[in-house]
């Protein structure tokens, strides 16, 4: 998996927390610094380590089910999307301002259990999982922060939309994944 691609995935993985960051930046209205932060700091963490822990597990299975691995990073990747897409269109339940340790863990579990499975995926792509969660992290970071001021400047306009393109990136890089192994594509 190339920097591109690499990219592609961090930025689908980040739009649950990007949207949720949004919600969070609208219901705290007048935001500090250290909301970008605290934000950042969750969201990203999260989906620092939960690729990182999927890909522990994925590893031990890899090497038992290389022929159809490309296979399952399409089906886990394409179900991740799908998800993301069919929720942008649920209703939203209200977000409060609450930005303690114990509302952020549960925010930050939820947002990134997609991430878990993108990390199995990664394990039978043999990607460099040290660079690999750090991109991740690093732009879940960086997206979640620019959320939160966007929540408190703009709103909730684009949190669907946030989930929608995240939801279909993640459908096209699985879908290259397999076009690649199959050989339809070089």
């Amino acid at each position: 998996m190339g920097v591109l691609e690499l990219f592609m995935v961090a930025v689908g993985l980040a739009m649950d927390a990007f949207a949720v960051s949004i919600c969070k930046g609208l219901s705290l209205g007048k935001i500090k610094l250290k909301h970008m932060a605290i934000a950042g700091l969750w969201f990203g963490g999260f989906q620092a380590i939960m690729p990182a822990i999927g890909y522990l597990f994925g590893s031990l299975f890899a090497d038992k089910i290389k022929a159809i691995d490309h296979w399952i990073a399409f089906v886990l990747l394409a179900i991740i999307g799908v998800s993301m897409i069919k929720e942008s269109f649920e209703e939203d339940d209200e977000m409060d301002a609450c930005m303690d340790p114990k509302c952020m863990f549960i925010l930050a579990v939820a947002t990134s259990i997609d991430a878990l499975a993108v990390g199995v995926s990664f394990a039978f792509l043999r990607v460099s999982i040290v660079w690999s969660v750090l991109f991740i992290g690093g732009i879940t970071f960086v997206l979640s922060a620019i959320g939160v001021k966007i929540g408190s400047v703009f709103g909730a306009k684009y949190k669907s939309k946030a989930e929608i393109a995240g939801g279909i990136v993640l459908i096209l890089i699985g879908t290259k994944i397999l076009l690649e192994h199959l050989g339809i594509i070089g």
